[in-house]
């Protein structure tokens, strides 16, 4: 079963930075547009940002535009997302999956066709 593995989750004071892996080993991911996706205690999940396999185009929702940063290692089956200034409103478990259907990122990314999630990891941004 493939399934992504996320990492680099953690608490961090408002203003500071967290860098998350989202890995599969063994799985191609040339062929896909990955996905980061948040959801928060009591909200639905939602795409946060999206790197294309296929021209390096990449999506970030207005909410993190400016302060995230996505990018890949295809080499290495690995999708990190770098995340600046963070604020209390960041606060969500995390989550990475690919998008079965295209190799580059639809404009807004559509959760329904995304998949092989993983367990996420978590973000707490707090004093």
């Amino acid at each position: 079963q493939v399934q992504f593995v996320e990492s680099g989750g953690g608490k961090v004071q408002p203003g500071g930075s967290l860098r998350l892996s989202c890995t599969v080993p063994g799985f191609d991911l040339n062929y896909y547009a990955v996905g980061w996706f948040r959801q928060a205690p009591g909200r639905e999940r939602e795409v946060i940002s999206c790197s294309s396999a296929s021209d390096g185009s990449a999506f970030y929702a207005d909410s993190v535009q400016g302060r995230f940063t996505i990018s890949r290692d295809n080499a290495k089956s690995t999708v990190y997302l770098q995340m600046e200034s963070l604020k209390p409103e960041d606060t969500a478990r995390y989550y990475c999956a690919a998008d079965t259907t295209h190799r580059r990122c639809t404009v807004p990314p559509r959760r329904y066709e995304y998949d092989y999630w993983g367990q996420g990891t978590q973000v707490t941004v707090s004093s």
